[in-house]
């Protein structure tokens, strides 16, 4: 009896439990991943020394190894001295607010860092359910881009600023959140079009989507800013940021309504049919049984096609608009930084970056909270 009690006391063996369990399960469960892992531990063991040496320890930000301000590509270290010199982040640092604003009035500034926080605000409520007071930031949250688009564009007692000062993150935020939140019910409607019994609705939708998927952004770009204006009225002439806009949200709600649709094809007709048994119209049917399972399906394609949205903004400097990636191409073409595509290039990387990674962290919390799909919860 005594030995077995201290048989089922006894832990596990140290190999199959802790950091050398997982070691041993993920990386050395065979001689093949044991091969691969060797490797790629390597690769990083050369590659991560020289990315730090190069970005960090070696690099300029505001004084090179000599001690200058470096306000001139010939005063970067690397320049001086390629042996010894890393990345020249002066450039970003001298371009900074560019960057960030575009070339928006300096004195105006405050209305950008103003909606950039009001901004943070509004989708607060949006992304988490258990924060105080969240039914009056969600109301906050519907009537947020009225709100900054006073703030942005003047009015109301607010000087004007014409959006051809806009540029930088400002852009890129302004066309990405706005076409993904305008293209969500667009979807939603095409996708429900699209299934809908009545022929003539249901070819529409159907045209609509596949003309769209059909047609590359640049030239729907291309035709909103050069082709629309011959279509309106005369004496209408609609801003080029708002042109831009319509034909990103329209892009994006094409995408949107294919994966939404996906989702509703997912539903059981089973699911139909008791929606029906109680008596709810085909709104309610949608409303409160179907549409919420179907975009529980689909969170991963649509938070998918959402950073695709967000980088192809990219796309509106063949327009005039210079967004993030714009800025950076007119500060290399300055002379004063030409040759410096490293540092320029990897500081657009980066931002995007860190956008598109927190929208797809965003949504595994979103699948493991919702426990959609067979995800085991690894990531």
């Amino acid at each position: 009896m005594t030995a077995l009690n201290n048989s089922s006391t006894r832990k596990p063996p140290v190999a199959t439990t802790g950091t050398i369990g997982w070691l041993r399960l993920n990386l050395f469960s065979n001689w093949w991943n044991s091969l691969i892992s060797i490797f790629t531990i390597y690769c990083l063991y050369q590659f991560i020394p020289w990315i730090l040496d190069w970005t960090i320890f070696s690099a300029d930000f505001v004084r090179n190894f000599q001690g200058e301000i470096v306000d001139d590509r010939v005063k970067c270290s690397r320049v001086i001295d390629p042996e010894i010199g890393g990345a020249c982040w002066s450039i970003i640092y001298v371009r900074f607010y560019q960057f960030i604003y575009g070339f928006y009035p300096r004195e105006y500034v405050w209305r950008v860092n103003l909606s950039y926080f009001l901004l943070a605000i509004a989708i607060v409520p949006l992304l988490f359910n258990n924060i105080p007071f969240r039914k009056y930031l969600i109301k906050f949250t519907y009537i947020f881009p009225f709100i900054a688009f006073f703030l942005l564009s003047g009015g109301l007692g607010f000087q004007e600023v014409p959006t051809n000062k806009w540029g930088g993150l400002l852009i890129t935020l302004v066309l990405g959140c706005t076409g993904i939140a305008l293209a969500y019910p667009f979807g939603i409607i095409l996708a429900l079009g699209r299934r809908s019994d009545l022929p003539v609705i249901s070819m529409i939708c159907t045209l609509f989507i596949e003309f769209i998927r059909g047609v590359p952004l640049i030239t729907l770009l291309f035709f909103s800013i050069v082709m629309l204006p011959l279509f309106l009225p005369e004496g209408i002439n609609l801003d080029a940021l708002v042109r831009v806009l319509v034909a990103v949200t329209l892009f994006q709600s094409a995408y949107m309504a294919e994966a939404i649709r996906g989702g509703l094809q997912a539903i059981p007709q089973g699911q139909y049919e008791a929606a029906q048994s109680v008596g709810l119209s085909y709104w309610q049917m949608n409303r409160k049984i179907i549409l919420p399972q179907a975009i529980r399906i689909t969170i991963p394609t649509i938070v998918n096609t959402s950073i695709g949205l967000f980088k192809d903004t990219t796309l509106v400097i063949i327009v005039g608009l210079l967004d993030l990636l714009g800025i950076g191409r007119t500060a290399l073409a300055d002379t004063t930084w030409m040759g410096l595509a490293y540092e320029v290039y990897f500081f657009v990387a980066i931002t995007f970056f860190i956008f598109t990674f927190s929208m797809s962290r965003y949504s595994l919390y979103l699948e493991k909270k919702l426990k959609t799909g067979n995800s085991t919860g690894a990531d």
